[in-house]
Formats: structure tokens, sequence, C-alpha cells
């Protein structure tokens, strides 16, 4: 997760200017949310509450997923780099699905 939230970053800083409070920040902010709400769910004790922060964590990396296809699609984003990003939020969603499925 923490390789993932530094390729993010690394990817937005080529995205226009412009976005830096729209799509650069949106995109920044739910990589972060991914490992942080993990790191926080692992944190707590509580077994409904390790779920839920696990399955926010699993939400931020969907959101993470369509928003970069939309700036896939809006070219702020290479193919090559969309695909490793892709990739990468597979295995991390495999991850997390499993603890998810696991703690029941």
């Amino acid at each position: 997760m923490d390789d993932y939230v530094h390729f993010v970053y690394k990817i937005t800083r080529e995205f226009p200017r412009e976005e830096l409070y729209g799509v650069t920040s949106q995109i920044r902010r739910a990589a972060l949310s991914i490992i942080l709400n993990y790191i926080e769910g692992f944190a707590r004790y509580r077994e409904k509450s390790k779920q839920n922060f696990f399955r926010i964590s699993y939400a931020s990396l969907k959101e993470l997923k369509y928003l970069l296809h939309f700036a896939l699609v809006e070219k702020y984003l290479s193919n090559d780099d969309y695909k490793k990003a892709l990739n990468l939020a597979d295995e991390i969603g495999a991850m997390l699905f499993g603890i998810i499925r696991n703690e029941k």
C-alpha cells in the first residue's frame, strides 16, 4: 500500500496545474485513505471496528480506481501508468477483500 500511495503521488505530479484542487487532490486523498484506514483498522481491538475501517479502505480503493480511469480518459495519465496503478490496486483489493471476508 505504501508503494501504491507513492506511485499515485508520482503520477499525479504530471497532472494539469488547474486540477491541483480537483482531480489531483481527490486522487491523492483517496490513495492516502486506503492505507490510513487500513492502519487504523489494524490498530483497533474490536472486530466490528476493524471491519469498518477495512471496508472504508476497500471503498477508497474502488473510488481511486474510478478516478484513475477518469484521469486516463482525460489524458492526464499514460496507458502504462494506468495499467501499473490498476495492477497494484487489484493486488491491494484482493488482500483487503480477503481480510474483510475472513474476519466475519
